[in-house]
């Protein structure tokens, strides 16, 4: 069976609420949907990603946007630029490009807003995390605010 979706968790748990990203793709399983966990590179997927056919690619991690820790926002690609990634060698406003330019796939960058950078996820940032999940089992992006 080919897959549909892709689900790209991407940070660095090392880093406290930056692994948010690999946090939920560890944890999210629903049929037709192949969850990914990028640590920080998602670039290292590309071909994955081409080979898969899917028609929706997912990117989930940490980003600081200035708002309170554990706020979640579909970030458009005009806005990526607003938002601050600690952790990627490419910038995600070129890998979604390629992304967007090589396959049929429609990109969505989600970010989650950490609260500190050391010691294990936060309890604020994997309620968040928790309440994102149950979102991405029910195809509910709808849900979701848009930075």
């Amino acid at each position: 069976m080919m897959l549909m979706n892709i689900l790209l968790g991407v940070g660095n748990e090392i880093n406290g609420d930056d692994g948010i990203g690999v946090w939920i793709a560890r944890n999210f399983s629903r049929d037709g949907w192949r969850s990914i966990d990028c640590f920080t590179a998602p670039e290292n997927y590309t071909s994955e990603i081409k080979r898969s056919g899917a028609k929706k690619v997912v990117i989930v991690d940490a980003a600081d946007m200035g708002l309170d820790a554990g706020e979640t926002r579909i970030i458009p690609k005009e806005k990526i630029g607003l938002a601050g990634f600690s952790t990627h060698s490419l910038p995600f406003s070129i890998f979604i490009s390629h992304i967007e330019k090589t396959t049929d796939a429609d990109v969505m960058l989600i970010g989650i807003q950490p609260g500190q950078f050391h010691s294990g996820i936060s309890d604020k940032v994997k309620e968040a995390g928790k309440k994102l999940l149950e979102i991405l089992k029910r195809d509910a992006f709808d849900e979701i605010e848009t930075l």
